[in-house]
């Protein structure tokens, strides 16, 4: 073995004396305790019939840091961190000595073995077990004191069964065995003090990617672990403390905490919070270009080049600064709500989050755009990159072509920062976006889809109110103040009437365009009856007349005549006019004076027929396209891509059908094109017709 490892045996009762006292700790890197308790029992059982359960491995690098095992106080700094055996020693900590393990949503929670001495079986505890008179119910008592806990069983036992002089001898013989757990040699790989870092990092890397597949984040956290470890350090602590109050932060850390980033909208992990670091610091947003960097290896001489190293390692230092201040932190997440996300219900997409965060820091501090300026950009930003899922699929390639822009700059000039963000925007969110392709994004029964949580944003940004109701939707929303009593989302066109009209499939019934936020109570008045019926009585006892009126026909995106409409063109009349609503808001947050066309959005619906592109069923239905009518992208890179036009005016491709051009698109990869410029029809024509050129002739 090379001089860089020495073994070196270990008993069960040291390696749980030495992570008791503080002396054997985690780094950071390690993954958190995520054992299911029916492997803790099956570790037990195998240490008890003297099973090999294999090795450890330690690197002995004193000092005070590292993550502990278990929520008591330590009393000794660390000697050694776990590199390998982090779920084995925290199973036989916790159930040798009773004392709660903190998970990976930093919660503490015990683990108890229940053991039946007769038939020397281990089972993990329940309700049942804890009374029988057969089991002890925790084994930690064994370890603590085995005769106490032997006369304690003997003597619960006794309250029903009869216990014979040899029983009993028998049963001081398997408590010994139990209690012989303790000294249970492990053999201890430990990596010795003078072992190079660049080796140590290199063995992390290779141990704890074992049955898992690593992140780029986790090699970086694993690199940080080596030769900065109080930066990971830093990002644990703001990760823990995001989920937890000034009052509990205080609490586990056992010292007093001023400040913690808790909030309504993400729970980060070290790794997310990295992300926002590198593309603050390296201006990268791809994680294995970033630890490439850090690592400071020459790519032609496979040598560390130490100089480069230290450089990206402090431009990293001063980023996470940056990163983890709460002054930056608390601004940004006013950002969130100004472009009216309320809480993480709202939010899809965590790295929207993050690299929103990120490029508010570098206008922040590179180009020193004024707060006010910066909060109603970025605001528009988010509102842009979560309603179109920029940073859905493949997050980092979008991040690196947005960070190219600015690194491309070599400019600080507040208006180039400005510049650049407006021109994306304006690339991002076109005519053809709000008029068609965003009321396509409408067509889902999923709430939790990125166009109806952009709805129901602008709703908040226009001061909506709830439907029927003088109650703010805001309000409704606030994480803060809980949910509102009574409170739900209501079907515009009630089930039980849909039913009647046979429509019943649950995909069309709870379509989004046939929500409403509103109160229980306007929901009983509703009933299931159909609108024509109730929303003129409803609209009388509540006096929704007037301005009043015409601002809940706009809020709710309430097409002029609506009520009386079929179902399926109520929907689609009403998702144009739910697009138009969401514009209006994103136009609110670019001045906070404009004024919303109310009566322009309430009667998107009824411009004339002609100015709408028609459907795909249209198409289909006038014989423009045909079934069996083949589909290829227009970039001609992705040739390899052939769709088909069903029988049913859907595209099939690789076997699953879309109901939309525009899924079918991202279903073929593409995050950024409109589907009806995707697709070119494969026939012989020359030159080559998009669905949308198509449609278009079909129009006029």
């Amino acid at each position: 073995m090379s001089d860089m490892f020495k073994p070196v045996p270990w008993t069960v009762q040291d390696l749980v004396a030495a992570v008791q006292s503080g002396a054997l700790r985690l780094p950071d890197i390690q993954r958190p305790f995520v054992w299911e308790k029916v492997k803790v029992r099956d570790l037990v059982d195998s240490i008890y019939r003297g099973y090999p359960v294999g090795e450890l491995m330690f690197w002995n690098s004193a000092g005070d840091d590292g993550r502990t095992i278990g929520s008591e106080v330590k009393t000794k700094t660390a000697t050694a961190k776990i590199v390998d055996g982090q779920q084995r020693l925290t199973s036989l900590y916790a159930v040798m000595t009773g004392e709660p393990v903190v998970d990976d949503d930093y919660r503490s929670a015990a683990i108890k073995i229940a053991f039946n001495p007769f038939t020397e079986q281990f089972e993990v505890q329940s309700a049942a077990l804890k009374k029988s008179r057969d089991w002890i119910p925790d084994i930690s008592a064994v370890f603590k004191s085995p005769f106490q806990a032997r006369k304690a069983f003997i003597g619960r036992y006794q309250e029903e069964h009869e216990l014979s002089e040899a029983d009993e001898e028998e049963l001081e013989a398997v408590f010994v065995r139990l209690h012989g757990i303790r000294d249970y040699l492990f053999t201890v790989v430990e990596i010795q003090p003078d072992a190079e870092r660049e080796q140590v990092a290199d063995v992390f890397v290779r141990i704890n990617s074992e049955g898992v597949n690593l992140t780029q984040a986790d090699f970086i956290l694993t690199w940080f672990s080596v030769f900065w470890d109080e930066g990971r350090e830093a990002l644990e602590r703001f990760s823990r403390h995001a989920r937890l109050t000034v009052e509990t932060a205080s609490a586990q850390d056992g010292e007093q905490v001023s400040w913690t980033p808790k909030n309504h909208y993400i729970e980060p992990e070290p790794g997310r919070m990295l992300r926002a670091v590198v593309a603050v610091g390296q201006g990268r947003a791809r994680l294995r270009n970033a630890y490439s960097a850090l690592r400071g290896r020459d790519q032609r001489t496979r040598r560390i080049d130490e100089e480069q190293r230290d450089r990206e390692l402090d431009r990293l230092k001063a980023a996470q600064s940056e990163v983890l201040k709460p002054s930056h932190w608390d601004g940004f997440l006013h950002v969130l709500a100004k472009a009216g996300f309320r809480s993480k219900k709202m939010i899809t997409s965590n790295n929207t989050v993050i690299y929103t965060y990120a490029l508010w820091l570098i206008g922040s501090t590179r180009f020193n755009v004024d707060k006010a300026t910066l909060s109603s950009l970025m605001a528009r930003w988010f509102f842009m990159a979560q309603t179109t899922g920029r940073y859905t699929n493949s997050p980092e390639s979008t991040m690196e072509e947005d960070l190219a822009r600015f690194n491309d700059s070599k400019s600080t000039n507040p208006q180039d920062f400005i510049a650049i963000v407006d021109g994306v925007i304006a690339t991002v969110l076109t005519p053809d976006f709000w008029e068609i392709r965003l009321p396509d994004d409408f067509i889902t029964s999923t709430t939790g889809a990125p166009a109806y949580k952009a709805y129901v944003a602008a709703l908040n940004v226009l001061d909506a109110d709830l439907f029927a109701i003088n109650e703010k939707v805001r309000d409704w929303m606030d994480p803060s103040a809980g949910t509102a009593t009574g409170v739900e989302t209501h079907h515009l066109f009630p089930r039980a009437h849909l039913k009647r009209e046979e429509i019943t499939t649950t995909r069309s019934i709870n379509q989004v365009a046939n929500y409403a936020p509103t109160d229980s109570a306007t929901n009983k008045i509703i009933g299931d009856r159909p609108p024509s019926d109730y929303w003129p009585e409803l609209a009388a006892a509540r006096k929704l007349t007037g301005e009043v009126l015409i601002n809940q026909q706009f809020w709710h995106a309430l097409p002029d005549g609506w009520e009386s409409m079929k179902y399926e063109e109520f929907l689609d009349k009403r998702r144009h006019t739910m697009a138009r609503v969401t514009e209006e808001g994103f136009r609110r947050l670019s001045d906070p004076h404009y004024k919303p066309s109310t009566i322009t959005a309430s009667r998107a619906a009824a411009e004339p027929e002609a100015t709408t592109p028609p459907s795909l069923s249209e198409l289909v239905a006038s014989g423009v396209l045909k079934a069996g009518n083949m589909l290829i992208p227009a970039n001609p890179e992705r040739d390899n891509t052939i769709a088909e036009i069903t029988p049913d005016a859907l595209i099939e491709l690789d076997g699953r059908v879309y109901d939309s051009p525009l899924r079918a698109a991202r279903a073929d990869g593409d995050e950024r094109s409109d589907g009806w410029d995707y697709w070119v029809l494969l026939d012989d024509s020359d030159p080559p017709r998009t669905l949308q050129q198509i449609a278009n002739g079909m129009a006029s």
